[in-house]
């Protein structure tokens, strides 16, 4: 969301001001540090930050955190000691405040997974009978909260399910539970729980109108910036570029852009990979002028981020400025030379061990990537194991090297493709038709194709 989040102002009286549970699902984007702050929800009375009524849900110097603000000016604050710092997982938050509780650390509880966070850095019990504010008549704020030095904390990542429930006390399994095949804790998508007056649902399911409350009370609320919808869900997880990496590349998008500002090549892969079955994805270049790119595969461990990809064991990569291929550091003639706003797909058959590329949907060197164990056209893998996507970008002094991709979400950048085309398995959304049987690179998918 970054810098993207949605408002509305409840006018009527909550069913109960002292009681409150919030439930989200959300992926985020970037390794927050100890002193970062970032918001989940915000509420106050006319938009002060300091006002009394104000609360605060999400992240306050890398932790978890629920900050609330009685109408006497007192603030009651719990902040966690455990940290969130997979940018490839989604998480599932619970917060269930009620005042009403006899027992002082019964009144805020916080869940991630399904799990009790019981460890806190910070704890200031909320007092007794204390309206909680978040489900009252405030300015209600998803996916920011204002701090009290007066700076906006914006949320950044992706959101999914995100359930108030005003004047109800729930618990994590009434909004999840245990997928009976893998174990992995999943969402409800209908789960059986009551609003109240002042309650709402957010799927975000509807591109043209995010803020649509499907809780049946019509709390809608209005987007503020630019939302763009993502088909990866904590049911079905998308490739992005790996934050984890040491990498001097910039991301953005929600990890699926990748800028460098300086004269040296950085890479990154995904953070998914796979060792059998056909993968599919595209890369859009997105630098204007001269610029670097070298876009391919590799093998998990022989990835080296101050590289360029194409270098190590077990890397293939093209290069946009002479269109050779390179296979472990060993370059030669392969396709046609690419720059600014081509598109490069490329298919990856760790079925048969061959990569191919194609530049605006014509596959280089007269590939085709359904001709199995001939491997027509296509970059003999030079040796086995699990492979990603990679890419790596090397600016110049004239402009900067940007490459967005895509892994089947259906956007380049913020740009949503129109008219896509679905893979295989009818899951990812491409600019261009994939081959027959390579799917996008997503938790499905290798499901489909690792364990089946």
């Amino acid at each position: 969301m970054a810098s993207t989040f949605l408002t509305r102002t409840n006018s009527s009286s909550p069913s109960n001001a002292n009681i409150t549970t919030m439930s989200v699902w959300i992926k985020l984007s970037k390794i927050l540090g100890s002193t970062e702050d970032m918001g989940i929800l915000g509420s106050n009375a006319g938009g002060g930050y300091s006002l009394a009524g104000a609360s605060q849900i999400g992240f306050y110097n890398g932790g978890l955190y629920v900050w609330l603000l009685n109408s006497s000016g007192t603030y009651f604050k719990q902040q966690s000691t455990r940290l969130l710092r997979d940018p490839n997982a989604w998480y599932h938050i619970v917060v269930r405040l009620d005042s009403t509780q006899a027992t002082g650390n019964d009144r805020i509880k916080l869940w991630v997974n399904n799990e009790e966070i019981t460890a806190w850095s910070t704890t200031n019990d909320l007092a007794q009978n204390t309206p909680v504010n978040i489900n009252g008549t405030n300015d209600i704020r998803v996916g920011r909260y204002t701090f009290t030095d007066g700076t906006h904390n914006y949320f950044d990542g992706s959101m999914s399910h995100f359930h108030l429930c005003d004047g109800q006390v729930y618990s994590p399994t009434d909004f999840g539970e245990y997928d009976a095949t893998t174990g992995i804790w999943k969402p409800k998508t209908a789960p059986s729980v009551t609003y109240g007056t002042n309650g709402f649902f957010l799927k975000f399911e509807n591109s043209g109108a995010f803020g649509t409350d499907s809780s049946g009370n019509a709390n809608n609320f209005t987007v503020n910036g630019t939302m763009t919808q993502t088909i990866d869900t904590p049911s079905n997880v998308f490739a992005t570029f790996n934050a984890l990496y040491n990498s001097n590349q910039n991301l953005s998008n929600g990890n699926l852009s990748a800028t460098n500002t300086t004269s040296t090549w950085n890479s990154r892969a995904t953070t998914l990979a796979g060792s059998s079955g056909k993968y599919y994805a595209e890369y859009k270049v997105a630098s204007p002028g001269t610029s670097y790119h070298m876009l391919g595969v590799g093998t998990v461990e022989d990835i080296d981020p101050s590289t360029h990809a194409g270098t190590g064991t077990g890397t293939v990569a093209v290069y946009n400025d002479n269109g050779n291929k390179y296979v472990e550091g060993t370059d030669s003639a392969y396709a046609n030379t690419y720059g600014d706003g081509d598109i490069i797909g490329i298919a990856l058959d760790l079925d048969n061990n061959y990569v191919y590329f194609s530049k605006n949907g014509t596959w280089q060197n007269s590939g085709d990537p359904t001709s199995g164990a001939t491997g027509t056209g296509g970059i003999s893998l030079p040796t086995t194991g699990t492979y990603a996507f990679t890419e790596s970008v090397r600016s110049t002094s004239s402009s900067n090297s940007k490459v967005d991709a895509n892994f089947g979400n259906g956007y380049f950048g913020t740009t949503k493709i129109t008219s896509p085309y679905n893979d295989s398995n009818g899951i990812g959304l491409f600019n261009y038709e994939p081959p027959t049987n390579f799917l996008s690179l997503c938790t499905k998918s290798l499901n489909e194709q690792e364990y089946d």
